[in-house]
């Protein structure tokens, strides 16, 4: 119990620090914490442990690095300007949402940044977090298998491991960013033996439950993220050293994983070879637990001289060179020659709408998806907002009226493109500026004196560095349970970096008068962003709330839409519900107040107009129900319904508002 509580008496900031841990942990146990309701009031909590570490720690602004202060003023810096885009975004309640996320991430930084949790604090905090993330992995490994029927669909949506993310893509990077800060954690030499052990199995184990996922992110990431380990971080023998008994371990329970999805696709019996692939994992994981073990046991009990050890070095250095080329010629050999397949990756990239196609192969099927399209369209966009960008949360409007593919996606599916597209040059000059300041001082820590800070800096950047490779291709951003983590990590590497002590005096320098005020400012600012994170929150909950009860008690339903309409003066969603539920009951002309009302807020919501031209037909305005559908489909071209109602009043037939609507609930559209 001392050796736990040893740390957090060195470093009380550790303390705050564990609580997010156990945040993070939760989010990822649901919908990887997407929802605004999960995230917000997480938003909120995070805000009370900055605050408690700045009053029971206290900080001095001088004794932050300088690259930590350009880092965290840079994303204060494009939090506020996410906050302005408010102003300029087509749709202002959704760019209010995406504001707060980046508010969140700020928080996020700032506690795990500016309070230096010291290495063997940090070293307990990702330990934590990276064991409690294997253990979730393992859950996750266990409940598949003995699932069935429609339990098995609900997790397994299509074939693809969707749970507990719901979201293919994310579930892969919610455990292999953990598996790269348990590979480079294992590594050290200054943890005890058992938790380097432990760490190394659990790799195993995340490495085999990413698999399940099919992500094709995750496939094109794990070459990049090895090249950057390997090219930039130091310990390149060590890393080979623990990276060869973990890959074994991986590569031989892979083929049963793959043959889980195959049966999944096929619609087989799924739980008997879940069941065989959760036998072969945890044999695989408790093999390579104990062979890192023992080593480890070993290295701490054998003190070889310094030419045994050199000796040693180069042996592996060469075998790790060796290794290189044994894979390259395999990867020739499974994948073909690398030019034809780079040109067959681009063609599928380009081509569009492949998502699905072909089955049973789809790691290796090429880059189709809608992502060229989705790329097209935001950089066009930034062609036409070139300064500061759309507006935060504001693609999809947009992509609407300009996209081609069949999809409606609500984000532009990359870290890099939602900055150019979304905060425009102002935006992409904060992010670079940031990005290089934690960039400087986590390699300082990595560089400095401090050998075991420097091991947990380079473990928790290399974690940071999955999230950003994989999220340069996907939403990754948006999704504050894989966010908030990537976020924290950096700002752990930050934190790591060495510290100068502030001159004596210097809480003093100023006056009382300047700190009175400098006390001020932070509380007014806490309040402000307090109020930020809560009111979008407050308005959900009585949105759902609202959509919970309408069916049997639709007064109580206008009343609290209405009362969600209060809490966020900037969204239209209570108006779009309040609207659907009267066409429901057939109170038409209510229904067109509320849609009007919608479309006060979000001019360029082409739902409302939908709904605004098929009441119209349905009262016999026809001249109103043309004009508000030619302008629906405007606003979204490739919508077969809006394009079909508009046929049908151009020829002079009726567009039955309720026909509609049952007809979009159908095809699981927006429908309460």
């Amino acid at each position: 119990m001392n050796r736990f509580l040893e740390p957090l008496r060195e470093a009380p900031a550790a303390v705050p620090a564990l609580a997010a841990v156990a945040l993070f942990v939760s989010w990822a146990t649901n919908q990887a914490g997407y929802p605004v309701t999960h995230w917000a009031p997480g938003g909120l909590v995070m805000l009370a442990l900055v605050a408690v570490a700045a009053g029971a720690v206290g900080l001095r602004a001088s004794e932050v690095p300088r690259p930590v202060r350009l880092a965290l003023g840079a994303l204060a810096a494009y939090a506020a300007l996410s906050f302005a885009s408010i102003a300029w975004a087509a749709v202002p309640g959704e760019a209010w949402v995406g504001a707060d996320r980046t508010l969140l991430y700020l928080l996020v930084f700032a506690l795990f940044a500016c309070w230096p949790l010291r290495a063997r604090g940090a070293a307990l905090v990702l330990a934590t977090w990276t064991l409690a993330m294997i253990g979730l992995a393992a859950y996750t490994g266990v409940h598949l298998a003995g699932a069935s029927g429609a339990q098995l669909q609900r997790l397994a949506f299509g074939g693809r491991l969707t749970f507990p993310s719901e979201y293919a893509n994310a579930n892969a990077a919610e455990w292999l960013m953990p598996f790269w800060a348990a590979l480079l954690l294992a590594r050290s030499a200054r943890l005890p033996w058992a938790l380097r052990g432990a760490l190394a199995g659990g790799a195993v184990v995340l490495a085999e439950v990413a698999l399940l996922s099919q992500s094709r992110g995750s496939l094109y990431a794990t070459p990049v993220m090895v090249v950057l380990v390997f090219a930039l971080l130091p310990g390149r023998a060590r890393t080979f050293a623990l990276l060869a008994p973990v890959a074994l371990g991986v590569a031989a329970g892979a083929p049963f994983v793959l043959r889980v999805d195959k049966r999944l696709e096929a619609g087989g019996n799924a739980p008997a070879a879940a069941h065989e692939a959760l036998l072969a994992v945890a044999l695989a994981s408790l093999a390579v637990a104990a062979a890192v073990a023992l080593a480890s046991l070993a290295e701490s009990r054998l003190r070889p001289s310094p030419a045994t050890a050199a000796r040693v070095h180069r042996g592996v250095s060469a075998l790790a060179a060796l290794t290189l080329v044994a894979v390259l010629a395999g990867g020739w050999a499974l994948a073909g020659n690398p030019l034809r397949r780079a040109e067959h990756d681009w063609d599928t990239f380009k081509g569009g709408d492949q998502e699905e196609a072909p089955r049973g192969d789809r790691l290796l099927s090429g880059l189709g998806s809608s992502r060229y399209d989705v790329y097209r369209v935001a950089l066009d966009e930034f062609l036409r907002h070139p300064l500061v960008g759309l507006g935060a949360d504001n693609f999809q409007e947009q992509y609407l009226v300009h996209g081609r593919s069949t999809e409606t996606p609500r984000y532009p599916h990359s870290v890099e493109m939602r900055t150019i597209a979304e905060t425009g040059a102002v935006g992409v000059a904060l992010a670079l500026a940031g990005l290089a300041g934690a960039l400087l001082a986590a390699w300082r820590a990595i560089r400095g004196p401090d050998a075991l800070a420097g091991e947990v800096a380079a473990a928790a950047l290399a974690a940071f560095a999955y999230w950003a490779v994989h999220g340069s291709f996907d939403w990754f951003f948006e999704i504050a349970g894989l966010g908030a983590p990537a976020f924290a990590l950096l700002g752990m590497a930050c934190g790591l970096c060495p510290r100068e002590r502030a001159p004596a005096g210097a809480a003093r320098e100023g006056g009382w008068w300047r700190r009175r005020a400098g006390r001020a400012s932070l509380a007014v600012a806490a309040l402000a962003a307090a109020g930020a994170l809560a009111l979008p929150w407050l308005s959900e909950l009585e949105t759902q709330s609202a959509a919970k009860v309408w069916a049997l008690a639709p007064a109580t339903a206008y009343s609290r839409l209405r009362q969600a309409a209060r809490l966020n003066p900037l969204s239209a969603e209570p108006y779009v519900l309040a609207g659907n539920i009267a066409v429901r009951y057939g109170s038409l002309a209510r229904a067109r107040g509320y849609f009007h009302d919608a479309l006060a807020r979000a001019p360029h919501e082409a739902y409302a107009r939908l709904e605004l031209g098929a009441i119209a037909s349905t009262l016999g305005e026809r001249m109103r129900a043309l004009a508000e559908l030619r302008r629906a489909v405007s606003l979204e071209p490739r919508d077969a319904l809006a394009r079909q109602a508009l046929k049908l009043a151009r020829d002079g037939e009726a567009v039955d508002v309720r026909e509609l609507n049952r007809t979009i609930y159908e095809e699981g559209a927006r429908f309460p």
